[in-house]
This record gives structure tokens, sequence and C-alpha cells, in this order.
């Protein structure tokens, strides 16, 4: 014999379910909010100068040739890991070097050439620019991208 469902079965199925899936979400959404609080990204304070520094990539538009832990263009390198990659992650005197001696030996306008443009900073925005990719650098992206030589 076959058992059929009556209305007030139905009902307590669809409250039990509701309640059950209202009860996982607001699990799963205290347990986000935890980690979230509880998980700092980054490894190095925010100071004046990284924020200048972050202020100097948004106004030169440096996402539009570069990538910045993936996000961006991919016209030009990856600069997440860039400090890394050149072995100055810890010596911000030798970090903001290697950029501006990077920066300043961009070639002049080579047609058909893929290039850097010629941006006039000063040492002080130069300084500030490594600060705020160091620190970028310094984010725990868990892995990514990878430390890929280059």
């Amino acid at each position: 014999m076959r058992e059929v469902m009556t209305t007030s079965m139905a009902r307590n199925i669809f409250y039990g379910g509701s309640i059950f899936f209202v009860l996982i979400f607001l699990g799963l959404s205290v347990h986000s909010h935890i980690y979230i609080v509880n998980t700092s990204t980054a490894s190095m304070p925010l100071t004046e100068s990284v924020v200048r520094g972050k202020r100097i990539w948004e106004e030169h538009a440096c996402v539009n040739c570069h990538s910045l832990h993936g996000e961006g263009a991919y016209f030009a390198p990856e600069v997440g890991n860039v400090m890394t990659r050149w072995g100055v992650i810890d010596k911000p005197k030798e970090a903001f070097e290697t950029l501006k001696g990077w920066m300043e030996a961009q070639p002049s306008r080579i047609p058909g050439r893929r290039q850097m443009p010629g941006y006039k900073l000063t040492d002080e925005q130069i300084r500030d620019l490594s600060n705020f990719l160091i620190w970028a650098d310094k984010t725990d992206t868990k892995g990514w991208p990878p430390n890929n030589a280059g």
C-alpha cells in the first residue's frame, strides 16, 4: 500500500528544511565573520608612505598595464611580488634604488616596442611607490600569483 503525503506532512518538511538551512546559513555567516576579523592578510602596517604610493599607482593608472595579484592588465609584468623577485623585499632602501634604476633604464620611444611611459616621478614618489609594492608583496595572497622569476 502506498502512503500519501498529507498537507501537514508537507508543511512540516518545508518548515523543518527551511529552519535547517537558515541555521546553516547563520552558522556559516558567523564563521566567515570570525575568520575575517581574526585573520589579517597584511603582515605590514599601512603607513602614510604606503597610502601615498597607492595614490601614485592609481593616479598613473599603473593597473592599465601591470597586474597586482592577478588584478589588472597583462601588458606588463605582474608587480604584486616584484620585490620578492628582485630580492629586496626586506630592504626598503635597495627597493627604492632598484625601482628608480629600473624606471630610469626604460628605453626611449622605440617604435613597435612595448615600453613603460616615462613618468617624471620625484625620489619621494618613487620611494612611496616602492613602499606600496613592498606592502603589496607582503600581503598574504595564499600563494597567488606564483613567484616565478621574470
